[in-house]
């Protein structure tokens, strides 16, 4: 049984009554789910995901009124439940990964990922949130929401980035693409530099990630999960990670020189699905097949000066 799942039906079976019996009051002002750190908000544990911070479990969103006045006490109650559930064992929960459920202020409960207790004001603020906390910040499910605060608050972060902002980053990402793949990866091998072949393949790998999941206006996931994940978005997603699968798994025999050429290849093929998708979306009409040309092509849809005139090698 998966870990969402599996909350989901601890909080209908003993969740749920208890917040009927001891907060009749509040229950139609809670929220409750499961949201934010670990595999199983992502739909991704598995057997090697239950040796710690997973188990039968679930988040309760109150407003900052409703949480000073009952927080506490509905904490403990929440601690006084089954630890076992369904014949699935407590949750063990590491050092790391202590907090992750129990009872929460909404706007507390979204700044521990956003570094705010508000949805983003403004383009400097949401350039400023990683892609993977947002990504935490909107994951799960949300099983209840009667006063639908907290859904609100999540809705709104799902929407996306503001479009000058995700244009700035896919610029971005065409310069970093063009110069770890394009560029310094079979510069490096040709220079028996493994090692920095290596590094510039990988750092190729998460960028092009990135840009796929900017391309469907999804935010990027922790990097343990980031391939994974893109397997399922609509644009390019298939495409993409079979390629990069390729990258990474070929194991071929025969000289090094030949092995990294082949590499390159793929490395390539990435690059062309992207330029044609850039094309596609109107966002570049460069003929250049190298990447680094349509950089600066994305960054002048910005319609922001301030964004536009920050330099296409950042983001």
């Amino acid at each position: 049984m998966k870990g969402l799942e599996l909350s989901e039906r601890y909080f209908n079976e003993l969740g749920l009554p208890m917040l009927a019996e001891k907060y009749p009051g509040y229950r139609d002002r809670i929220a409750a789910g499961l949201v934010g750190e670990g595999s199983e908000c992502f739909g991704f544990d598995d057997e090697i995901s239950r040796d710690h911070d997973w188990g039968p479990s679930f988040c309760l969103w109150l407003t900052r009124e409703d949480h000073e006045a009952i927080g506490e006490s509905l904490q403990n109650d929440v601690n006084k439940l089954p630890r076992e559930f369904s014949g699935i064992q407590a949750r063990k929960d590491s050092f790391w990964g202590r907090g992750r459920t129990g009872v929460f202020e909404i706007g507390e409960f979204y700044r521990r990922f956003l570094g705010t207790d508000q949805v983003p004001a403004s383009l400097k603020e949401w350039r400023a949130i990683p892609e993977g906390n947002l990504a935490v910040a909107t994951n799960g499910k949300v099983f209840i929401d009667p006063p639908g605060k907290f859904t609100e608050f999540r809705a709104r972060l799902k929407e996306f980035y503001p479009e000058d902002i995700r244009l700035n980053k896919i610029a971005s990402r065409c310069m970093t693409m063009a110069q770890s793949g394009q560029y310094n990866y079979l510069r490096c091998a040709g220079r028996g530099e493994y090692l920095a072949a290596e590094y510039a393949k990988a750092q190729f790998a998460a960028d092009a990630i990135s840009m796929v999941f900017l391309i469907n206006r999804r935010y990027r996931p922790f990097y343990k999960w980031m391939h994974r994940a893109m397997k399922t978005l609509p644009i390019l997603g298939d495409t993409i990670h079979e390629l990069l699968f390729r990258l990474f798994a070929v194991n071929e025999s025969g000289p090094e020189e030949l092995k990294f050429e082949r590499k390159g290849d793929l490395v390539e093929q990435v690059c062309q699905c992207i330029i044609h998708e850039l094309r596609r979306e109107g966002l570049s009409n460069s003929a250049s097949d190298f990447l680094l040309d349509h950089g600066p092509q994305v960054q002048l849809k910005i319609e922001n000066p301030e964004i536009r005139k920050i330099p296409v090698w950042l983001e």
